[in-house]
């Protein structure tokens, strides 16, 4: 019976009614609390994981892994891309060549990266397919000139499908007439939006218009690879570039946009660390409750003494109280977090609609609705700290209980 003490006590203590309503408003204070900060932490870090993962599937979808280039171009790229696309962590390839340059229209000018690719490779690698908004990229067919823009390019130049715009390239043409910069009148047969600055200066042509243009010949500028883990990038480029040896060399995305996503992961540890303080706030307030029940408690824990309870079950005691406190609150605030980190999306949507107001607005964010990613791994971590920091609550009040000497009591009793 002594070894079940603790428990049936202490659980007891917490159901029962408090001539002390002031400790009943404490405890219910504490209650809240918790259940309030773990809710929060869980939505928070959904939302932080949703923004994380839309950076990636739209920014990166966009951006190759792994870039492989020769010094002098790459001629017989095709054997290339099979060879590279055996190895276990690529899963594609495609050819590519890049060319910075200066797009004008109606006079407009704009400045642009244009990416001669080819239209039956490219989804190996991207997801530009599944963000035109309008054309092809089967529309980019060689000798044609066609040109497909970001939809923030097109709109910066006042240009539609149809449209006729000239690419100033930063090389020099010479003619008995002089040295002329290169120039280029393409049409636009497209346009694309992945919600990301990269609609704003990034531009697609077919491959061998652009081989013309830049004077490469029947060389690519190199290939674009795609892995099965973006995390992987650094050492799968240096495991390639080690196999084909100093003729080649590569960069992967780490490079271009690596301090990106490792300011997104700063954030999201420091807003957790910034959360978890208002958990543990709430979780010591346990010990102002444990304390003051210790002292309405005195007499019990006297007379419990007398008849055999040791120091230790009268700890254990009050640490079942404040577990059993901190629990009830842990319990509703994971499962309050769960609900709104899988309906948060819809939650603001009806905002939304009843106040009449649009809280993400695409044409300054590059997504209209809040994204939230649930990842049980943070509730785990979010649930163990909150049931550390609780129990570690306890430890004080259980202490002072087990050194109530019964005899001091009990004389005034």
């Amino acid at each position: 019976m002594l070894d079940r003490l603790p428990f049936l006590v202490g659980l007891r203590y917490v159901r029962a009614k408090r001539r002390n309503h002031f400790i009943s408003f404490i405890s219910l204070t504490s209650m809240l609390g918790l259940m309030l900060g773990v809710a929060v932490l869980i939505l928070v870090l959904s939302v932080m994981n949703g923004f994380d993962h839309e950076l990636r599937t739209r920014i990166l979808g966009m951006v190759p892994h792994t870039k492989i280039e020769a010094r002098e171009g790459l001629v017989e790229w095709e054997a290339l891309a099979e060879r590279l696309t055996q190895r276990e962590r690529v899963i594609g390839a495609a050819p590519y060549v890049e060319q910075q340059g200066m797009f004008s229209a109606g006079g407009r000018n704009q400045g642009a990266m244009v990416n001669g690719i080819h239209p039956d490779w490219e989804n190996q690698v991207s997801i530009i397919g599944k963000h035109m908004r309008q054309g092809e990229l089967t529309d980019l067919v060689p000798g044609e000139w066609n040109v497909v823009l970001g939809s923030m390019l097109a709109r910066q130049l006042g240009v539609g499908v149809g449209d006729r715009v000239m690419l100033l390239v930063p090389e020099a043409s010479i003619t008995p007439a002089g040295v002329f910069p290169r120039l280029k009148r393409f049409t636009v047969s497209g346009i694309f939006s992945v919600g990301a600055d990269l609609d704003a200066n990034l531009a697609y042509a077919n491959i061998e218009d652009m081989q013309t243009l830049a004077r490469l010949g029947d060389a690519v500028g190199g290939l674009r690879l795609e892995l099965d883990d973006l995390f992987l990038a650094g050492s799968e480029t240096q495991a390639i570039l080690n196999e084909l040896g100093s003729s080649y060399r590569g960069t992967d995305w780490t490079f271009s946009h690596g301090s990106l996503f490792q300011a997104i992961q700063m954030e999201k540890r420091m807003i957790a660390l910034l959360l978890t303080v208002i958990i543990a706030v709430a979780a010591f307030n346990i010990v102002s409750t444990l304390v003051m029940v210790v002292t309405d408690k005195r007499a019990d824990i006297a007379i419990l003494r007398t008849i055999g309870a040791t120091p230790r079950s009268i700890m254990g005691i009050f640490i079942v109280q404040g577990l059993a406190i901190g629990l009830i609150g842990i319990a509703v605030g994971v499962a309050v977090g769960i609900v709104l980190a899988l309906t948060i999306s819809d939650v603001i949507g009806w905002f939304e609609s009843a106040l009449g107001i649009q809280f993400l607005d695409a044409g300054v964010y590059f997504i209209s609705d809040l994204p939230s990613r649930l990842h049980w791994d943070d509730v785990r971590d979010i649930v163990l700290a909150a049931f550390g920091l609780t129990f570690l609550s306890t430890l004080y009040p259980a202490w002072r209980a087990a050194r109530v000497q019964p005899a001091d009591v009990l004389r005034y009793e």
